[in-house]
């Protein structure tokens, strides 16, 4: 990948988190954290990978933001001076809990 892009993609990271962080209002208990980001070499999408804390609350957490995207993608907007902006989408990073799912299947050996 182009370093152009990793500095792009550390860039969205860093500060779509810090959005959710201070701008979202997420039930208590309740945790987003943005796992990776992968930008397109036009930089016009960018996918935005979550893994959100605890497992059963991914549903309402996905829901949450989706109806939250229009006004983070304005945030992001306005904090970011690069152009173009990429479009921003939310995917559900599951890295986690295949991991936890190997690990078992490793312990059982």
């Amino acid at each position: 990948m182009p370093k152009r892009i990793d500095k792009v993609n550390e860039l969205i990271k860093h500060t779509i988190a810090e959005i959710i962080e201070r701008e979202l209002s997420l039930k208590a208990g309740v945790f987003v954290t943005v796992a990776k980001v992968d930008t397109t070499a036009d930089l016009r999408y960018t996918r935005v990978f979550v893994s959100i804390f605890p497992e059963k609350e991914i549903d309402y957490a996905i829901k949450s933001l989706g109806k939250e995207a229009y006004r983070i993608q304005g945030s992001l907007n306005k904090k970011l001076s690069m152009k173009p902006l990429p479009r921003i989408e939310f995917k559900i990073d599951l890295t986690e809990s295949k991991a936890d799912e190997i690990e078992k299947l490793l312990k059982e050996i």
